[in-house]
């Protein structure tokens, strides 16, 4: 899982690059402000970084970065699941325009900024020049024995959450106490208030059918034995006129037969005439004028309606609403449950302890190794007899990343007592223990491509030297580029790479371009004495590749071995 391509078109100065990287250690160097931060700009960039317009180069509409990896299954499995396409090779290719606009494609389907950071951290890992700050903020300290140590707190940081979470519902439950009491006994007063009603769904209509027709009872009887008095009259009803009519069609139906049609739809009205005779009798015979039913109705309709008017809803609403209330009712018991809230706070307590604990028995565990390897480190880096410690200490109050705080503390000289790191180490020191923490870091993560952009600066000499056969050995199993100022350290790479800028009349451009055996010799000549080329800095300069050559085949038992 390397890097294997990277490709620029028209990024800040660069108009076109196409640089290829082989395994092992890659140095690359150039002189100050050449555009060697350039190229570590892209790859943050194409590794979802935030973007601006800033970085397109004067003159062109957008910017282009694509980076080749050589694929690994932690990359493929991670692939299948945000369902992007696998290859041979991975992919990464991001676009910025004059506007900001910044599109970005994984294996050629279109992707987010927040994938390419998520494959990123599996592909790279950068440490920058500035990585000594991190010594001095706790969350950093702490950050570099868990990467050490290969703890992924996510689920710590998950129960942590939980628990606060339990908690924040007890404390709020336990707060308004006295106001779900208070509301409690108000939906209960309703609840009795309407439960004495005890209202039925559709009741409502019926009471007022019922108590329609009561209210009217009266005329409807009289109605009832008018229309029938009217319907029996020998004078004036209905009936006789029309078994007068139907006989004599029928007498003549023998001449005209189309009488007998007529004459049996008035058998039909008479039968009809009949039906509603005895209807009307059978109602009167069951009409009631029932004064008490009709008292009864109208306090059951006063006791409706008196109760609509307080709650002040409609009638018919009644019964929905006292169901509501009835819910609401148990919510709020349910809510102010504080046995099982208790009880709920206790168990997520539990559980997060439970993965805390273990996450301090790991960071215990590194704390050591990771002492014995940065204080083998320091050794071989200048500083003899100093010793690293890696503390462990418990925190007063549990937090989202443990029950523990973490500090380094360092005794540069030999006897002295370790004390934290930003109290007693110097610039360079500094920078030494950084770099032998992002050594020692790396070796443990799972990222193939190391990247040091001058984790080098402010160290020289033999020490320089040291950090050059450091960054090779890491080069073993990992694929490491480093940018460097210092001819010792680029002498011992695998792989040097030269920025140069070039001034022409269409503008300035940065170049990137791999070197021969003879252009690198002049490359480390000049980092050793400048613009001025001498046979006695070129000299050096083979002197020194030599060196670093046979250090490298003898292979040498430990330069940092713990570290690594």
């Amino acid at each position: 899982m390397t890097l294997k391509r990277i490709t620029l078109r028209d990024f800040v100065i660069v108009q076109a690059l196409d640089l290829d990287l082989a395994t092992g250690f890659t140095a690359l160097t150039g002189e100050t402000g050449a555009g060697k931060s350039i190229l570590l700009d892209a790859l943050q960039l194409a590794l979802g970084a935030r973007a601006d317009a800033s970085v397109v180069r004067e003159g062109a509409e957008q910017a282009e970065i694509t980076l080749v990896f050589t694929p690994h299954a932690t990359t493929a499995a991670w692939l299948h699941s945000q369902e992007l396409p696998s290859a041979q090779t991975l992919t990464l290719r991001r676009t910025i325009d004059t506007q900001s606009r910044s599109r970005a494609w994984i294996n050629g389907k279109p992707a987010t900024a927040t994938q390419l950071r998520q494959v990123g951290e599996q592909l790279v890992n950068i440490h920058g020049q500035h990585a000594w700050q991190n010594l001095m903020h706790a969350d950093s300290v702490r950050g570099l024995l868990d990467a050490y140590a290969g703890i992924h707190s996510t689920e710590l940081r998950q129960r942590y959450h939980d628990w606060r979470q339990a908690r924040q519902q007890l404390e709020h439950a336990q707060q308004r106490q006295a106001q779900r009491q208070q509301e409690r006994e108000r939906l209960q007063w309703h609840i009795d208030e309407l439960e004495k009603l005890a209202p039925q769904a559709d009741e409502w209509e019926e009471l007022n059918t019922q108590h329609t027709r009561l209210a009217h009872a009266q005329t409807l009887l009289e109605a009832a034995q008018h229309a029938l008095a009217a319907l029996n009259n020998e004078e004036t009803g209905a009936e006789r006129p029309l078994a007068y009519a139907s006989h004599q069609l029928d007498a003549h139906a023998h001449l005209e037969p189309g009488f007998a049609d007529i004459s049996a739809t008035l058998q039909s009205c008479l039968a009809q005439l009949d039906d509603a005779q005895h209807s009307l009798q059978r109602y009167l015979e069951r009409a009631d004028l029932d004064p008490e039913r009709l008292a009864a109705l109208d306090e059951r309709l006063g006791l409706w309606l008196q109760l609509a008017r307080r709650f002040k809803h409609p009638p018919q609403e009644l019964p929905q609403l006292l169901q509501d209330w009835h819910r609401q009712l148990a919510d709020l018991n349910a809510a102010t449950d504080l046995p099982a809230l208790a009880q709920a706070v206790t168990h997520a307590l539990e559980r997060y302890r439970s993965t805390a604990q273990a996450v301090s028995a790991q960071r215990h565990h590194a704390a050591a190794q990771l002492e014995a390897a940065i204080t083998s480190a320091m050794q071989e880096l200048g500083m003899q007899g100093g010793r690293f410690c890696a503390q462990v200490l418990p925190l007063a109050e549990p937090s989202a990343h443990g029950l523990d705080e973490v500090q380094f503390l360092v005794a540069a000289h030999p006897g002295a007592t370790p004390r934290p790191i930003g109290k007693v180490a110097s610039g360079g020191e500094l920078s030494r223990i950084s770099l032998a923490l992002a050594v020692a870091t790396s070796a443990q993560g799972s990222a193939g491509t190391l990247i040091f952009d001058e984790v080098d600066a402010g160290i020289g000499g033999a020490v320089a030297q040291t950090v050059g056969a450091l960054m090779q050995r890491l080069g073993a199993n990992r694929q490491v580029l480093a940018v460097t100022h210092l001819p010792q350290v680029a002498a011992f790479a695998h792989q040097h790479c030269v920025v140069r800028k070039q001034r022409r009349k269409t503008g300035t451009t940065s170049q990137v371009l791999p070197t021969n055996a003879q252009q690198r010799e002049q490359e480390i000549a000049r980092m050793l004495g400048g613009q001025t080329i001498s046979p006695t800095t070129l000299a050096h300069a083979r002197e020194m590749l030599a060196q670093a050559q046979n250090q490298a085949q003898a292979a040498p038992a430990a330069i940092g071995k713990a570290a690594l």
